[in-house]
């Protein structure tokens, strides 16, 4: 009787992901999986990706996501009411802090931040709700196909970020909110062909302004 071969266990098909996301960056490629996109709704973590956002600009992410250990140790695990309360002295030392991006408007604009987090929690019960209010509770599902370009910023981007600054936020100008938004699953710009992607309803929800802004 000819000798049989074991059969090789099949491989696992590769996912396909979003475009941007770098081939074999282990660090891109969980954070792809595991956060962008999906809807946070916990004040301290919006408040972290926030600021990391802040911190972005003018950056590329992966440099942010290298540091982001450093920067959960030299904010307080980013509890706002602690941030709020960094005074002078504290502030120059994260300046000092190679672990986090050493720029000056960037670690005030977090500390003012914090403190125009805290009265938006006081006025609506949360940020969450603030931020959620925007587009009914509901992610805004974008539908773009793979090969379109994604928009640096939109209406709703447009709105939220004067709403923000209004408020005594910094660092919050349309292109860093929407990239915010889709970060933290307000809106969901996985493309088509990527495993996370979910088609755009025939009717789309409209966002809308929360109340009492």
């Amino acid at each position: 009787m000819a000798s049989q071969r074991a059969a090789s266990p099949a491989r696992p098909l590769e996912r396909i992901r979003c475009g941007w996301v770098p081939a074999g960056d282990v660090q891109y490629t969980r954070y792809h999986d595991q956060e962008w996109g999906r809807p946070v709704r916990e004040d301290r973590q919006l408040f972290e990706m926030l600021t990391l956002e802040g911190a972005q600009a003018g950056l590329s992410w992966s440099t942010i996501l290298r540091k982001r250990a450093a920067y959960r140790k030299a904010f307080a695990r980013f509890d706002p009411a602690k941030v709020a309360r960094f005074d002078a002295r504290r502030r120059a030392a994260l300046l000092e802090d190679p672990g986090i991006v050493r720029n000056r408007l960037k670690v005030d604009s977090a500390v003012t931040n914090a403190t125009a987090f805290l009265a938006v929690q006081r006025e609506f019960g949360s940020f969450s709700r603030y931020l959620w209010d925007w587009v009914g509770g509901h992610p805004v599902l974008s539908g773009w196909r793979a090969r379109s370009p994604v928009p640096a910023r939109t209406d709703l981007s447009d709105r939220i970020s004067r709403d923000l600054k209004k408020r005594g936020f910094r660092f919050v100008g349309s292109t860093i909110v929407y990239a915010y938004l889709q970060a933290v699953g307000v809106v969901n710009d996985h493309t088509a062909g990527c495993y996370l992607y979910q088609a755009r309803p025939a009717t789309r929800r409209l966002a809308r302004k929360p109340p009492r802004s």
